[in-house]
């Protein structure tokens, strides 16, 4: 593990972010295994919010498959791990409101969470599956046009 993911595994520990991603995986009898690069992978998640394959709190990534780090796509893995960080940067459980608000401004402007989401543009609109999710009678726009 490099210093930088020793210290985003410290700052959401402390943050709270992480020890919330633990109690959700226990509360929905989710299996974890460790992870690469410091994170925990919760697999065999069935709640259905939020509705998507797989979402981080702290460094738990929630995946619906049952298959753990064995089944996580890496793309995939890569994109939960820059939200990991942005919960870092965002001291932890602020991260939750800030993402909403900024999901919402992307729902208005698109028809999707994704595509005007500034935390999901930085951790990759394509590997989180959020390309060509546009809302029916909404011109498609370039990924520049949709900030």
């Amino acid at each position: 593990m490099t210093p930088g993911q020793r210290l985003r595994q410290i700052a959401n520990a402390v943050n709270l972010s992480t020890p919330l991603g633990l109690l959700v995986a226990a509360a929905s009898r989710s299996r974890l295994s460790k992870g690469p690069r410091g994170l925990l992978i919760a697999a065999g998640y069935h709640w259905k919010i939020p509705h998507a394959g797989a979402f981080t709190l702290g460094n738990v990534i929630l995946y619906r498959s049952p298959h753990g780090v064995a089944g996580a796509n890496e793309r995939l893995l890569a994109h939960e791990e820059r939200h990991s960080t942005q919960y870092a940067w965002c001291l932890g459980l602020p991260f939750l409101p800030l993402y909403g608000v900024a999901a919402a401004w992307s729902m208005l402007r698109t028809g999707s969470p994704g595509l005007a989401n500034i935390f999901e543009r930085h951790a990759g609109l394509e590997a989180g599956g959020y390309i060509d999710q546009q809302r029916p009678g909404v011109p498609a726009r370039k990924r520049s046009e949709a900030v």
